[in-house]
């Protein structure tokens, strides 16, 4: 078994770094180049760069930040954010980074996931899936798009399946209810989906020690956790 690998998440906004707390309120906390260059002195093993404000706002990848950052950066990088076709996720490749995210493009379009593979390998294709609790009464799992706001009706579980089918090579599993909050990741639900994949499944949102690492990959079962 290949070891579980420790991933720092970079949140963007206005090219700056920004924390959120259960996807709202974003606070600047600092420079993301910054950020890479201590990162690179700490030897973490994978680093995450996700664009918030690109989907919402229909824009495109900020190609250049995502050129310097990838410049920048001494260990595997993947991008998401703004992420519409295959073209995008070749060219955000070709500009150094080694994996790209597609989120609320790929649930509108699940065939975007394989063109990308297609394009670039599954290994380089990673589906973000935010995830949230809903109901009244019988709380069950909802994938969100648009920064927590839109709900999808789609099944974290099902909507992994199907990711994996068409040639996703990971998958990140974001907790929007325990985003910021440092209450510990939700187990149960990265249970959930690492049960239903075989592919390496990336536990997001809530961390605070060690200890919730460990409780991510000894229950949940994840291959690597995010913070």
């Amino acid at each position: 078994m290949l070891r579980p690998r420790i991933i720092p998440c970079l949140l963007l906004q206005n090219q700056g770094l920004v924390k959120t707390l259960k996807f709202r309120d974003p606070k600047y906390v600092g420079d993301p180049l910054n950020a890479v260059r201590i990162f690179n002195e700490k030897e973490v093993d994978e680093l995450i760069v996700l664009d918030i404000d690109a989907s919402t706002k229909g824009s495109e990848p900020d190609y250049k930040l995502i050129a310097n950052l990838a410049g920048e950066c001494r260990m595997p990088l993947c991008y998401g954010g703004g992420v519409k076709t295959p073209e995008q996720v070749e060219h955000i490749i070709s500009l150094g980074v080694e994996k790209v995210s597609i989120s609320s493009a790929a649930l509108g379009r699940p065939g975007l996931i394989s063109e990308a593979a297609q394009r670039v390998g599954s290994q380089s294709v990673v589906v973000v899936m935010d995830v949230k609790k809903t109901g009244l009464i019988q709380k069950r799992y909802e994938i969100h798009t648009q920064n927590g706001r839109h709900p999808t009706g789609r099944s974290p579980v099902d909507f992994a399946a199907q990711a994996a089918s068409l040639g996703a090579g990971e998958l990140l599993i974001n907790s929007i209810d325990q985003d910021g909050t440092q209450n510990g990741y939700d187990i149960p639900l990265v249970q959930q989906v690492t049960e239903s994949v075989s592919v390496p499944v990336i536990a997001a949102g809530g961390a605070q020690s060690i200890t919730d690492f460990f409780s991510a990959v000894s229950k949940g079962n994840a291959s690597a956790v995010s913070a």
